[in-house]
């Protein structure tokens, strides 16, 4: 795992990911898909809590206080990074958002899945916490 700066100023890297299936998702602010997507993130963010499965959101712009005024105005408590670049080469150069990607508890890569996805598709990666 690269480590990543957070907007929070925390950190995301391999002592967060060590034995925890993550899900990535790759997006921006000004993608349509990518807000209704999010929203269902958000919910598997919160089902998470206290499993064995964290959420990572990497918003592809560059200034912070767009995408922090931007996921409050959301509502979305995932983690979030502006540091793109690191997680893209590590998990998958796709060029195309909104973009999960899974890694699996013994760091793994799963799935890398393009394109918006229903409420029921993202909620069922909590079976990855299992």
């Amino acid at each position: 795992w690269p480590d990543v700066v957070l907007l929070d100023g925390g950190r995301f890297g391999a002592a967060q990911a060590a034995g925890r299936a993550v899900v990535v998702v790759f997006w921006s602010t000004t993608c349509p898909f990518c807000r209704n997507h999010n929203k269902h993130v958000q919910k598997l963010h919160r089902a998470a809590q206290g499993r064995q499965l964290a959420v990572l959101g990497v918003a592809r712009e560059t200034d912070a206080a767009v995408v922090q005024a931007y996921a409050r105005a959301q509502g979305y408590e995932f983690p979030i990074t502006l540091q793109t670049r690191p997680l893209a080469e590590a998990l998958s150069t796709r060029n195309v958002i909104p973009l999960t990607v899974v890694v699996d508890r013994q760091g793994r890569l799963k799935q890398v899945l393009p394109g918006e996805m229903f409420e029921e598709d993202v909620l069922e990666l909590l079976a990855l916490a299992a």
